[in-house]
């Protein structure tokens, strides 16, 4: 199952050479989708370790990523859970000024569908002539 969340990047850390034929490098995407700011951890392993060579921190990007789960038994015979988030693409790579410059100049460059309605001067409108609709 496929997943996406697009935030800042918040902290990359370097590959990590877990074993001789295992690598992974974690990085931490900031959501500020809702009220409060939420840290999501993520890893890529193996090759899609170098996803993430031209991002920078404080870039926004899309990631998209699958959800694993695993089970572990320590050695006391406690069995834990434990949630991966694995990232196999990443798109965007643009800062947070970056990306809010060309929404802002696309708002100024765009023609406005319609022609904006005169008002005649020194006329003085309520905020009854508001609630009045036309049909």
């Amino acid at each position: 199952m496929s997943f996406q969340l697009t935030g800042k990047l918040k902290k990359i850390d370097p590959i990590v050479q877990v074993s001789e034929k295992f690598s992974k490098r974690e990085f931490v995407i900031t959501d500020e989708s809702s009220q409060y700011p939420q840290d999501i951890l993520f890893q890529s392993v193996q090759d899609k370790c170098s996803i993430l060579d031209a991002c920078n921190v404080g870039d926004v990007v899309q990631v998209s990523f699958n959800l694993r789960g695993r089970e572990w038994t320590s050695p006391t015979n406690e069995v834990k859970y434990f949630n991966t988030l694995d990232a196999w693409k990443i798109e965007g790579g643009q800062t947070q000024t970056q990306a809010s410059a060309p929404a802002s100049q696309a708002n100024t460059t765009t023609a406005p569908a319609a022609a904006p309605v005169a008002q005649p001067q020194n006329t003085m409108v309520s905020s009854t002539d508001d609630d009045d609709l036309p049909f």
